[in-house]
């Protein structure tokens, strides 16, 4: 097959973090080709700048062997390349019409739409990917399976030579997912290019011809999926962690001391909390037990639901199955404020979104769980020092401080209230090494003090590092769960993406 696309030397930082570095891409017409690599490898960047969502730093893109510049979404619109991105950037508020219409170089849009042209332009595209609604239909009465339908319907409309898929089916029913395999099927034959972004192993050797692998910002290697297998293509994603790194990083591992370390050898305290059967709208069916004293490592891939287990924890999305009990007797989590009775709390992903108050100030944030911030300054101020808060005062606001030191304030504010179980999501996400190994001696010294910590993160050094035992989510139900000795990546890795190593 011809070579449709080529990107070669894409390199593209944020701050001081290379999200690629001299990364390559190479796309045959009329092929499925799956871009892979674990959380933060840098395939959804490849794909924006693709798309002329990203601009890259440095590199070059070749469409048909000369030089393409694509430094907006309409110069990839001209030169055939249509994104569907993982978060549907549609209008929910316009029509499916409107939708595929608004902002399309192959649509004459003029001072007030006629929909019937409207719906003549939008008709054949519709049709081609199996989906049978009216134009006129609102996009916010759709469910998300169609909703994405409209988005290939769009980027088909485009003239779109080269469709990229990013994490495709993380939110479509059984029935939806045939669908749109059927649909990459129909393309491929009539020449059309995917870029198929995906951790799901047995859709990439299902839908793709090739595989790109991208570890760290950078290319490793572009492999023929038939002449390969999941497990090699996983050892492939993980390869630059190998079992003397792993050695070397759980060497700065402190065990706890005191009571806890002190228990006669064997001994088996009862569960601080227990999990059985929890479902949501995300979870299906998930079981385990934390013991005081423990790290429970939560891993998985994107979309495979550890921050909605938090959320469930933490009384933010409604269990509709299963029992959560704490020291052995049932609870219901119907609220944070639930939560917090009981002795859970919660460090969210998100920290200027879903945790902190950003004109707020540093104090003022710290003692947002408590009633009153005078009250709480001289119980706020040691534990800053713990965490080795850095800041011009504690009276400016949060919204000044590195993302170290916005974290270790919200993180503050939970040692003030002293909960029995700490819900940590991905920690030490976006902050420098010093403050990492910060939030890891907090974890040591609260599983210490005999706290039951569930650890979260799309970082497999950092739960190897820090863990007591991994419980790893493929799609909303438990798919493994290793204790320390027996994690490694690759086990993690080939639990996560449904994977089998040989």
């Amino acid at each position: 097959m011809p070579e449709l696309l080529r990107a070669e030397g894409i390199s593209k930082r944020y701050g001081g973090v290379h999200a690629l570095k001299n990364a390559s891409l190479a796309l045959h017409a009329g092929e499925a080709h799956a871009l892979v690599g674990e959380n933060g490898a840098g395939k959804s960047t490849l794909a924006k700048i693709l798309a002329g969502a990203v601009r890259a730093d440095a590199g070059s893109i070749l469409i048909d062997g000369k030089p393409a510049s694509i430094r907006n979404p309409v110069d990839a619109q001209r030169l055939g390349i249509g994104i569907i991105y993982q978060e549907l950037d549609l209008f929910p508020h316009l029509t499916i019409g409107e939708n595929i219409v608004v902002g399309n170089l192959n649509f004459p849009e003029g001072a007030w739409v006629d929909f019937r042209k409207v719906d003549a332009f939008c008709r054949p595209f519709l049709d081609r990917v199996g989906l049978r609604r009216d134009s006129r239909q609102m996009v916010a009465e759709l469910p998300i399976g169609q909703a994405q339908l409209v988005a290939l319907a769009r980027a088909l409309s485009m003239r779109a030579r080269v469709i990229l898929m990013d994490e495709p089916t993380s939110s479509l029913a059984e029935d939806a997912a045939e669908r749109l395999f059927q649909t990459i099927r129909e393309l491929k034959q009539s020449g059309v290019s995917i870029v198929y972004v995906s951790h799901k192993m047995d859709e990439i050797f299902r839908v793709c011809d090739r595989a790109t692998v991208l570890r760290d910002g950078e290319t490793v290697d572009t492999l023929e999926l038939p002449k390969t297998t999941p497990g090699a293509l996983v050892r492939m994603m993980v390869s630059g962690l190998d079992v003397g790194q792993v050695g070397n990083l759980r060497g700065g591992w402190q065990p706890p001391r005191g009571p806890i370390a002190n228990r006669p050898a064997g001994f088996q305290p009862a569960p601080l909390l227990s999990v059985t059967n929890l479902t949501t709208r995300k979870l299906r069916g998930v079981s385990f037990d934390l013991r005081a004293g423990q790290v429970l490592g939560i891993a998985g891939l994107v979309g495979a639901g550890r921050s909605e287990l938090g959320a469930a924890l933490f009384g933010l999305d409604r269990v509709h199955a299963g029992a959560i009990r704490l020291r052995g007797i049932p609870v219901r989590l119907r609220s944070p404020a639930a939560a917090i009775r009981h002795g859970i709390g919660l460090v969210p992903e998100d920290r200027k979104r879903q945790g902190l108050m950003m004109d707020m100030s540093v104090l003022e944030n710290g003692a947002m769980a408590s009633r009153s911030v005078e009250r709480e300054r001289r119980a706020l101020e040691p534990l800053f020092r713990q965490l080795s808060l850095h800041c011009p005062s504690y009276s400016a606001p949060v919204g000044w401080l590195s993302g170290g030191n916005q974290q270790k304030t919200l993180l503050a504010r939970w040692l003030l209230v002293n909960p029995d179980i700490l819900f940590m999501d991905d920690p030490a996400r976006g902050i420098d090494v010093g403050a990492k190994q910060d939030i890891y001696r907090i974890v040591a010294e609260l599983a210490a003090a005999g706290k039951g910590v569930l650890l979260a993160s799309s970082e497999l050094p950092e739960l190897l590092r820090c863990c007591h035992r991994i419980l790893v989510l493929a799609d909303g139900r438990v798919a493994a769960t290793y204790t320390a000795a027996e994690a490694t990546p690759e086990r993690i890795m080939a639990a996560a993406t449904g994977a089998h190593t040989c």
